[in-house]
């Protein structure tokens, strides 16, 4: 595990305004404000712990890895994804209240499609008869 991770421009001179804005919305704001104050390196494991990455892995896994989170994602309901995507990250500067308002019409939407009425279907007949 060879990768590793700095905000850099500090060390330069310069503050790291734009990358600061992706930053602070993926590390706890004390962590994203010392990286961009001390532009110093963190290590794969921190960057996991500190919510900058999802996972980290050797190097002679990381093809295996990538393989088993591709085959996870493209199993799934490509409409699903399609709606979802988009809906994730537009709900992220709504308010609140705003955002459940989308969400729940994003989500009446993605309801319609073919993949969402089978795979309720299929939830609701082995509940309804694992159940009687």
């Amino acid at each position: 595990m060879n990768a590793r991770f700095t905000i850099l421009g500090i060390n330069r001179g310069l503050f790291c305004f734009t990358p600061s804005v992706a930053l602070i919305r993926s590390v706890v704001v004390k962590r994203a404000f010392e990286m961009l104050l001390t532009g110093e390196f963190i290590d794969a494991d921190t960057a996991v712990e500190w919510g900058l990455r999802n996972q980290s892995v050797q190097n002679e896994e990381l093809d295996m890895a990538v393989e088993t989170l591709t085959a996870a994602i493209i199993s799934k309901s490509a409409a699903a994804i399609r709606y979802g995507k988009p809906m994730f990250y537009r709900q992220q500067v709504m308010r609140l209240e705003d955002a459940y308002s989308y969400a729940a019409n994003v989500m009446s939407c993605n309801a319609l499609e073919e993949d969402a009425i089978e795979g309720i279907a299929a939830f609701l007949d082995k509940h309804l008869i694992n159940n009687h």
